[in-house]
């Protein structure tokens, strides 16, 4: 019982750790409107979180003593309900000092969460991973869907909406609060250190793989509704289609602890993600109109599979839960900076070319380029076994 109470909390940070970030979007141009926002200004907004995803993980090693996953997770919801909070004071730095700290706070979660997976359900790395991975997808796509309907039924301006965010996010941090209460504050490495993952290739090939698989996702999330408009879809159609691959990246997720169950290792999970964002891009841009939605689920399904798979690595390819936090910490840290730079590039290509066929080129490219770490980070090994064969097997 008390496992599956860690699961069912484990998905309440979850479900958390994407809503600040995406439910701006439809609010994005009354946002504008109301604070007078330059159109960069209003980007910078909704990718200024991003950058930050990772954050935690990059300046975590500096500490001398490892926080307890509880303690970080009651800190990383504080830390968010008081960024939503902050979108109650009508000014463009409390905005915006928001947003830096809602990334600040999501990076926090973002890295304690894989370690505890590892110290708590080691049998089950992949089973819960993906099931913490549909809890963020569907934070994040119920989210989004309710900004405006909110909005309108409170019969309030934006900044309600955004604030009653905050509510989940204060019943997530309480609900963790009995764990700290029967955890130490903090925790030193194992006897002995733990293994550099900076210097480890294997911890480098998921970090690549974490990073290139976000890279194309928040290419999805920025570019597909105008793609789809300048296919010839309304507006509405191009925001139904992003949603579609939200929905289909669940489904996605799920299906990881079904195939991987059947599977050696998790190379072949890799190769699916690849032939399944490559075929739906090039679809998305270049097949008939009347067929976009089915590249869309295909898109979708692969994008999920590949979230699920890259944040499995973390527990799968680490020795013990201190190694996980290290490498939670810089697959995330680099790979979120990775994936920001994915839409900026596409923008630019776009606006060099005026229209979608070098883009799609690029992102295809990417998404080959994907197999490489993959393959690396699906073999069955531990980091410090890096030279060791591969063991028979799925861990």
């Amino acid at each position: 019982m008390r496992r599956y109470a860690g699961v069912i909390l484990i998905v309440l940070v979850a479900l958390n750790l994407r809503p600040a970030v995406v439910a701006v979007g439809p609010l994005l141009r009354q946002i504008q409107d109301d604070l007078g926002l330059s159109g960069v200004a209003a980007g910078a907004l909704t990718t200024l979180p991003v950058l930050f995803f990772g954050s935690f993980g990059l300046i975590a090693p500096a500490f001398r003593r490892a926080p307890r996953g509880e303690f970080l997770l009651v800190t990383s919801m504080a830390l968010l309900v008081v960024a939503l909070v902050a979108r109650i004071i009508p000014t463009q730095a409390a905005l915006f000092g928001g947003a830096l700290l809602a990334g600040i706070a999501i990076s926090v979660g973002n890295i304690a969460v894989p370690a505890i997976i590892k110290r708590d359900h080691p049998q089950s790395i992949t089973t819960v991973t993906a099931v913490y991975t549909v809890a963020i997808t569907i934070g994040a796509a119920v989210s989004s869907s309710v900004m405006v309907p909110l909005e309108h039924g409170l019969d309030s301006s934006w900044r309600l909406p955004l604030v009653l965010l905050a509510i989940p996010a204060a019943l997530a941090g309480i609900a963790w609060l009995p764990r700290l209460r029967g955890a130490a504050a903090a925790t030193r490495p194992p006897e002995g250190g733990s293994p550099q993952v900076w210097r480890s290739a294997l911890a480098w090939q998921v970090t690549l793989f974490m990073g290139t698989q976000s890279m194309l996702a928040y290419v999805t999330s920025c570019w597909l509704p105008t793609i789809c408009q300048d296919r010839g879809l309304s507006e509405a159609a191009g925001g139904y289609a992003l949603g579609l691959t939200s929905l289909l990246q669940a489904v996605g997720a799920f299906l990881v602890p079904v195939i991987e169950r059947r599977l050696r290792d998790q190379r072949p999970l890799v190769a699916l993600v690849a032939l399944l964002c490559m075929v739906g891009y090039a679809g998305i841009v270049w097949a008939p109109a009347g067929t976009i939605w089915a590249w869309v689920l295909v898109l979708g399904l692969g994008q999920g599979i590949g979230f699920a798979t890259a944040l499995s690595f973390i527990g799968l390819r680490a020795s013990d839960a201190h190694v996980t936090a290290q490498l939670s910490g810089m697959s995330q840290g680099v790979g979120y900076l990775i994936a920001a730079l994915g839409p900026l590039a596409v923008g630019a290509v776009h606006d060099a070319t005026h229209g979608w066929s070098a883009p799609a080129v690029l992102v295809l490219v990417v998404s080959a380029a994907m197999l490489v770490p993959g393959f690396g980070a699906g073999r069955t090994r531990t980091i410090g076994e890096e030279r060791l064969p591969d063991r028979a097997g799925a861990v």
